[in-house]
């Protein structure tokens, strides 16, 4: 049964995160949210209100997309916004991270949201509109030491998100790019916990205090609210032409300049900032 509300489909909702603002940001806007992590009980505080129908979802599971996507259109018969929030973070030297860190990183980062994206892009282009946002991040446009794979699966998706919009815009599909600054989420403690689990670092053991550091980076008195982020992108993709890149958060403006400094001055700022 179509719905006369936008439903909106945003991956990564676990309670402390980005994805968990955005659901609640869409709902307050009258949306049908579904909101979807690995675990169901992440999300349990959302369970009773009726505005949100929870899936569990494995962006790396051909077989969980297939199988969400199908539970939603049942219900719904249509969905009209996606959001690819989901991410996991990657800290440590890159001549010593572990390959399979790295292609867990990319297999989340960048081929989960194209999982989804493939999923969906035919519903919306029956009908002929639709909305597919990518959540990238500042750290792709100045990549900075300890956090590359991080920041290299982040550029990929901005790119692969530059694309698409080209792409899908034939269909009446908006594809826009969310580039968030420090924001404060859950994400530097989960950040840790996965760095904890890293080998121990050899060429650069006497730098692992610096490169523990980096993996809270975003863990700061200073970083925005994830609510009043969600706010934010909430109102700039639910515009009638929303922005094809939106970009807001500590750190925000500081990396957009950056990125067009010479890269001399980004390496003498980044030594000088992480002693590396």
């Amino acid at each position: 049964m179509d719905s006369d509300k936008a439903v909106v489909l945003i991956t990564g909702c676990s309670g402390g995160g980005i994805g968990h603002s955005l659901a609640q940001a869409f709902a307050s806007k009258n949306c049908l949210v579904v909101a979807t992590t690995r675990s169901r009980d992440s999300m349990s505080d959302l369970e009773s209100d009726p505005r949100f129908f929870l899936q569990e979802l494995d962006v790396q599971s051909d077989v969980s997309v297939k199988k969400v996507l199908t539970n939603v259109i049942d219900k719904f018969g249509q969905i009209d916004v996606l959001v690819n929030n989901a991410g996991v973070h990657c800290v440590g030297p890159l001549s010593e991270i572990p390959l399979s860190a790295m292609e867990h990183t990319f297999n989340t980062n960048v081929y989960g949201p194209m999982r989804l994206i493939q999923a969906v892009v035919p519903y919306m282009a029956a009908k002929r509109k639709g909305k597919i946002v990518n959540v990238g991040s500042v750290s792709a446009l100045a990549p900075a030491p300890w956090a590359g794979a991080y920041a290299a699966s982040k550029a990929a998706l901005h790119a692969l998100t530059d694309s698409l919009r080209l792409e899908l815009r034939t269909f009446g599909i908006d594809v826009i790019n969310v580039v968030p600054g420090a924001v404060k989420t859950n994400l530097a403690h989960t950040s840790t916990a996965s760095y904890e689990r890293m080998p121990e670092w050899k060429l650069y053991k006497p730098l692992s205090d610096v490169i523990r550091a980096r993996a809270s980076l975003s863990h700061n008195p200073n970083a925005t609210p994830a609510e009043e982020f969600a706010k934010k992108t909430v109102d700039a993709i639910l515009k009638k032409n929303p922005p094809a890149w939106f970009s807001y958060g500590q750190y925000s403006t500081a990396t957009a300049i950056m990125y067009y400094l010479p890269i001399f001055i980004k390496d003498f700022i980044y030594k000088k900032a992480m002693n590396s």
